[in-house]
């Protein structure tokens, strides 16, 4: 029996709450994305709010399915980075819970919002496309608000351009007219002038009321006007005051939906598929009555058998001679007319062919589109259980929460995917690749990646601890960190600082030898770094002895011992003797020219800075051991 536990109420809370808010910052910024394609057709039309609010709301409906899987990745990602950061996913684990078991209740959540985005891809999303589409084109047909400029010619009426050379805002004069009309065609055009006029729309806002004031309309006379008067070119008329009527539909009227219902956008799944059959047997009697046409056409000849194929060769060989012949004996002017028709008539079968094969083109092209919506449909379900195993995992392994680092790692892995799955989408339409690989590369690549990091952070992998990779960095570099030790504020066990001293002076001792017997400011015998085994141990000894007495002197109350032993140096024991503690990659480095170089070079200065290091531990062991001789002194 499934038991809801107050751990899995407690992560579902958290998750739910950071879902809510990054599905609606996803949902705003994606919806802002998409509204810049159609900003142009939303300016200047002059919509009113009830429209506006349409588009809003079916543009919304389009981009939810989108908004689900980065909503899911980011939200997931602050949680687990959130409970890691506090502390709270360690005591989850310390408790015998498993990751994946603390996964186990979002799991379930997951999975519903990822049929949630299915049905919203195959019902809601649908009819939605189908709304916005028509809507769109309404809006695209809407003839725009009209704002004459001054000083230019303003196309926005049918049949017409205004030129306005001023404007009163205040009373909405407009003077220094000049109309451009065209009636019928562009011998029927008429000028008009006038120095000043009033524009506005009628009640229905069908037309437009032009009261002009002085001024003058020249016109082109009509072929039938003309009657034999030729003298009278065109037509003057001077005015004192004129009003003329021009079409303009201001209005908002909704377009007809028949063409967007065929788009592939538009239908569901179950749709989909009966129209894949039927577009399918559609092309195919296409394919099959162009090849009867071809076949029955004059430009092929009938099938031959092999033996028939045979002598039309060896007749065309032997004809070809004669017809060369034929054609040499026919005057120029044939010969021009010749040419000319069978140069039009195989000009003509290209034109066919390629109208036939652009045809055909766009019929595969509408089968691909119904394919890969159809893909689409599973795919970025799917995308959303993908993205909790990358986001979570993530979240567990980098135990980052809030807002900074999440939404770098959010915003990294969601182009990635949109790289990819916006790629293959690209190259599936255009034939490029199959379809099924088109709209699979963003999951096939996002899949092992989501495997990965869900298999290390199930085992509680350091793969993105930061502080590793600088430590490996800074090795590598030969870069090393001070050391840091301050005084503690509660002290259990006081040091033994006679001990310590009468160790401290060993060391001393120690390091002393160690020096006359190495000749560390020589440079290093190649052959014996990369190609002979050896290592130092005498001197991992020393540093073992000499970190044991820092460690007991820690807990010591005097500020200046404290201070001393800061001035330790953190001594590297192994890399002054081999770049790698390996044998064969110390043989393959050395045989590798401008890798043994470098490490040989760096070896030689791990050499120079032990012995700097060295003289650096018998200089503050012996003002360490006489500040231990003041500090007894001073209890005697």
């Amino acid at each position: 029996m499934l038991r809801i536990k107050k751990l899995d109420i407690f992560i579902v809370r958290q998750f739910g709450l950071l879902f809510c808010g990054t599905f609606f910052i996803c949902q705003f910024v994606l919806m802002m994305q998409f509204l810049w394609r159609y900003v142009d057709e939303l300016i200047g039309k002059g919509l009113s709010v009830e429209v506006l609010a349409q588009f809003f709301w079916y543009m919304g409906l389009m981009l939810v399915p989108q908004a689900f899987p980065l909503a899911i990745l980011l939200s997931s990602l602050i949680t687990f980075g959130n409970l890691g950061e506090s502390s709270e996913l360690t005591a989850i684990k310390a408790a015998g819970i498993s990751l994946m078991q603390a996964f186990r209740p979002l799991i379930v959540i997951v999975v519903g919002i990822s049929m949630l985005s299915f049905y919203f891809q195959n019902v809601v999303g649908p009819e939605a496309n189908k709304s916005f589409g028509q809507l769109l084109l309404s809006m695209k047909q809407k003839s725009p608000e009209l704002e004459i400029p001054e000083g230019i010619f303003y196309d926005g009426i049918p049949n017409c351009n205004i030129y306005v050379q001023k404007k009163d805002l205040e009373t909405g004069k407009l003077y220094g007219i000049m109309i451009y009309r065209i009636n019928g065609s562009y011998e029927d055009a008429a000028i008009i002038l006038a120095d000043s006029g009033m524009l506005q729309s009628t009640a229905e806002k069908k037309h437009l009321l032009l009261h002009l004031y002085s001024g003058e309309w020249f016109e082109n006379m009509r072929q039938q006007d003309l009657a034999g008067s030729a003298s009278v070119p065109y037509r003057r008329e001077t005015f004192v005051a004129k009003r003329i009527v021009l079409d303009f539909d201001g209005g908002f009227n909704m377009a007809d939906v028949t063409g967007i219902s065929a788009d592939a956008r538009s239908k569901g799944l179950a749709r989909i598929c009966h129209d894949l059959d039927s577009l399918r047997a559609f092309n195919d009697s296409v394919g099959r009555a162009y090849y009867r046409d071809d076949k029955n056409s004059a430009c092929y000849p009938p099938p031959l058998g092999r033996a028939d194929s045979a002598r039309a060769v060896a007749g065309a060989r032997a004809l070809a001679p004669r017809v060369d012949t034929l054609f040499a004996a026919l005057p120029d002017g044939r010969k021009a007319d010749v040419l000319g028709r069978a140069l039009a008539m195989a000009q003509s079968k290209q034109a066919e062919l390629e109208m036939k094969g652009e045809y055909t083109a766009d019929l595969d092209r509408n089968v691909r589109r119904h394919e890969l919506e159809a893909y689409y449909k599973f795919t970025l379900s799917f995308s959303c259980i993908l993205f909790f195993f990358i986001g979570a995992p993530l979240g567990a392994i980098i135990r980052k929460g809030g807002l900074g680092v999440p939404v770098i790692i959010s915003v990294v892995v969601f182009i990635i995917y949109y790289i990819f799955d916006n790629s293959g989408y690209r190259m599936a339409r255009i034939n490029a690749w199959t379809v099924w690989f088109g709209r699979l590369i963003s999951t096939m690549v996002l899949a092992p990646i989501a495997i990965f990091f869900t298999y290390k952070a199930n085992k509680d992998s350091t793969v993105f601890n930061v502080d590793l990779y600088v430590s490996a960095v800074l090795s590598v570099l030969g870069i090393r960190r001070k050391r840091a030790v301050t005084m503690k504020e509660v002290i259990i066990n006081d040091p033994d600082y006679a001990a310590d001293a009468r160790r401290l002076a060993e060391v001393s001792r120690q390091v002393a030898d160690y020096s006359k017997r190495h000749s560390l400011l020589k440079a290093p015998n190649p052959v014996a770094v990369f190609f002979r085994p050896g290592d130092d141990r005498r001197i991992s000894e020393i540093n073992g002895e000499l970190e044991a007495v820092i460690e007991d002197l820690s807990n010591s109350n005097d500020m200046v011992i404290i201070d001393k032993l800061n001035s330790y140096p953190l001594m590297a024991t192994h890399a002054h003797t081999r770049p790698f503690r390996q044998k064969w990659l110390n043989a393959v480095t050395g045989l590798v020219l401008p890798a043994g170089l470098f490490f040989y070079l760096r070896m030689w200065r791990f050499r120079l800075r032990l012995y700097k290091d060295l003289r650096t531990v018998r200089q503050t062991n012996d003002a360490i051991v006489a500040r231990i001789g003041q500090m007894e002194a001073g209890k005697a």
